[in-house]
């Protein structure tokens, strides 16, 4: 029995697979090694996966997460030991590589992630070649829920919405700017308060103004990202995450403009990755 795990800074989605077959799906919260300690991540597997669990005796645990660079590899993997007996192998990868095998299987690609965070590689069809550091939403993460939700709650602010949007927003959160600053600024996972905000966007997106925030934002991802590939303007670029998936049109007119072709969208990557390893069995 394997146990895989596909990981982002709001949820968790993990697979259980005997024999080839998908067996039980577990959802939890999400884990970010760049954000939480390995305290907090070993706490969330405890009281949310292992009581789910029929057993915690797993042959191979395969982890795709947020944040699972090189250097934060082991945070999650030794969160992982302390309650799961793994007589196999425990292998941690970025969420990257769980996308882009998702996206493009066996063939070269660019691979997207637009979730709470935002992502992209080169991919040749085995492993990723090259990856434009995202940077974090206050850096980078065009395109992303919490840029999204920042740059939605900037304009709200400042004034820099119709009257009708900021009337909305307020009768539907009842925050005041100071609310605001304390969350952004002074509390824990800053990104996932800015993301909450998404659904307001979904709500409003036939306004122009909205419409507009949410295409310059996937314009500004892939000029600053996909770009930077080679044969950018002829691979395929496949897109996962809710961003991606909910906001189809204004990624697929962002697409366009930019004279790009549209590979495949999906939500999220675990039946890939079910097929994926299941493959290698």
């Amino acid at each position: 029995m394997i146990l895989l795990a596909d990981s982002g800074s709001t949820k968790t989605d993990w697979c259980l697979v005997d024999n080839g077959q998908a067996t039980k799906t577990i959802k939890t919260g999400g884990t970010n090694p760049f954000f939480q300690t390995e305290d907090e991540i070993s706490s969330e597997i405890l009281t949310s996966l292992v009581p789910q669990l029929p057993s915690t005796t797993i042959e191979d645990v395969f982890f795709y997460g947020a944040g699972c660079t090189p250097e934060k590899q082991p945070i999650l993997a030794n969160a992982l030991k302390r309650h799961l007996n793994v007589t196999g192998k425990c292998e941690v990868a970025s969420d990257m590589l769980a996308a882009a095998r998702s996206l493009c299987g066996h063939r070269p690609g660019i691979a997207c992630i637009m979730g709470t965070g935002s992502n992209s590689c080169a991919y040749d069809g085995e492993k990723v070649t090259k990856n434009v550091s995202p940077l974090g939403f206050i850096l980078g993460d065009e395109g992303s829920g919490a840029v999204l939700g920042r740059t939605l709650v900037g304009d709200i602010l400042k004034n820099q919405m119709p009257q009708d949007i900021i009337d909305k927003f307020n009768v539907k959160y009842h925050l005041t700017n100071a609310d605001i600053i304390e969350r952004v600024y002074r509390q824990k996972l800053p990104n996932r308060f800015l993301a909450s905000f998404v659904p307001f966007l979904a709500e409003n997106i036939q306004d122009h103004a909205v419409y507009n925030l949410v295409l310059e934002s996937f314009q500004r991802f892939l000029v600053r990202n996909v770009k930077q590939y080679d044969n950018w303007n002829s691979l395929p670029i496949g897109f996962n995450g809710s961003i991606a998936y909910y906001f189809q049109k204004p990624l697929e007119d962002a697409l366009e403009q930019q004279g790009m072709h549209l590979g495949r969208i999906i939500q999220a990557p675990m039946e890939g990755l079910v097929a994926y390893h299941t493959d290698k069995i």
